[in-house]
């Protein structure tokens, strides 16, 4: 375990108790059921858990010298309706006064739920004013529930509210991400495929945006058992040269540990030392295009010690600092990038024919 000097400008983590009153049950994996047969049922894998051991192991790892914290705020209404419709939100608070209702598979809203989910809107909308008001450089939300899976008119994958959708539109001023050329996503993820009628997407190459957004919508879908070498790959090969292309003012980090070797969502092979690749990447990116101004989002990770352990890593990357800070407890993941490296060449060889701000000038 190394130590390193305390920076000029720790990362302002961004953060509410009130979202640990999320409570999502126990049964059958992410079900809700409990078959009858089962002595013991675990808990959903997006419980309060998995965040009390982020939230600890920034407050007492060896990274807690490099961190300011400050209090997240719940989102009002209003704000919502920025990237959400009234219908939508209007569902979803009939649903708390009635005392909760399961959503889509997986997804329950229970007493407690609501508030949590805006806390974790407000939270985010907090960490992304403070760096528009130039408090800051870098900055964490750290929130749950999480948001990346909710649409404008429905809930999906343990997501009610797009909480760094909201932040985006915050910067921008103006709504439609996923039609907007202002934008430019890019979603490096394991590939799944549609899940169901809450996620008809299937995350695959050829969903590129539309209208005016056409184009600046990038999906990266890796081959399942994808490691460090691959993600870095990944990053190196289609991420720098799109972000270097399209020059942006500011950069959302959206980031779940459910891409680690250990997840029991995810079915890729990411360890700390590819979190921490993959920080320091994003900070080069920040420095030479945004003046070093970084929004980092929680979203997924669900192993309730090693998520832990690979933010604690994710953000020594964007810290850029020398040495690693904290050794990997499970460590050494065997890894053959071979067949993962075929799949992303041929995704940038798509990419470079398709997406036209790729081919201009």
């Amino acid at each position: 375990m190394a130590t390193s000097p305390t920076p000029m400008n720790p990362i302002d983590v961004f953060w509410h108790e009130g979202m640990l009153k999320h409570e999502t049950g126990t049964g059958v994996f992410d079900s809700g059921m409990d078959p009858g047969f089962l002595d013991v049922l675990e808990k959903h894998p997006e419980n309060s858990d998995r965040v009390k051991n982020m939230l600890s192991i920034l407050k007492r790892g060896p990274i807690s010298p490099y961190i300011s914290w400050h209090p997240g705020t719940p989102a009002l209404v209003p704000q919502l309706l920025s990237f959400h419709t009234q219908e939508y939100i209007n569902e979803l608070i009939e649903a708390d006064r009635n005392g909760g209702k399961m959503l889509c598979t997986g997804t329950f809203l229970n007493p407690g739920s609501w508030d949590a989910a805006l806390l974790a809107a407000g939270t985010t909308l907090s960490a992304m004013k403070h760096i528009l008001d130039g408090c800051g450089k870098i900055a964490y939300a750290l929130v749950r529930p999480p948001g990346h899976h909710a649409q404008p008119t429905q809930a999906d994958g343990y997501c009610f509210l797009n909480n760094a959708g909201l932040a985006v539109q915050l910067a921008l001023d103006s709504g439609g991400v996923y039609r907007s050329n202002k934008v430019l996503t890019i979603s490096l993820h394991m590939n799944h495929g549609t899940w169901g009628p809450s996620h008809p997407q299937n995350g695959s190459i050829d969903e590129v945006g539309e209208g005016e957004g056409f184009g600046y919508n990038m999906n990266i879908p890796l081959p399942n058992g994808t490691g460090d070498r691959g993600y870095v790959h990944a990053m190196t090969k289609l991420v720098l040269p799109a972000v270097e292309k399209f020059e942006p003012d500011m950069i959302v980090w959206v980031v779940g540990q459910d891409s680690s070797a250990f997840d029991p969502n995810g079915r890729q092979c990411l360890t700390m030392n590819g979190y921490r690749e993959i920080g320091q990447i994003v900070r080069s990116l920040a420095n030479r295009h945004t003046g070093g101004r970084l929004l980092i989002v929680q979203e997924g990770g669900y192993n309730v010690t090693y998520s832990a352990y690979c933010l604690h890593a994710m953000l020594e990357g964007a810290l850029n600092l020398s040495c690693p800070l904290l050794s990997d407890p499970i460590a050494y993941y065997p890894e053959d990038e071979a067949f993962s490296v075929k799949v992303i060449e041929s995704i940038k060889q798509y990419q470079q024919d398709t997406l036209p701000f790729l081919k201009e000038a």
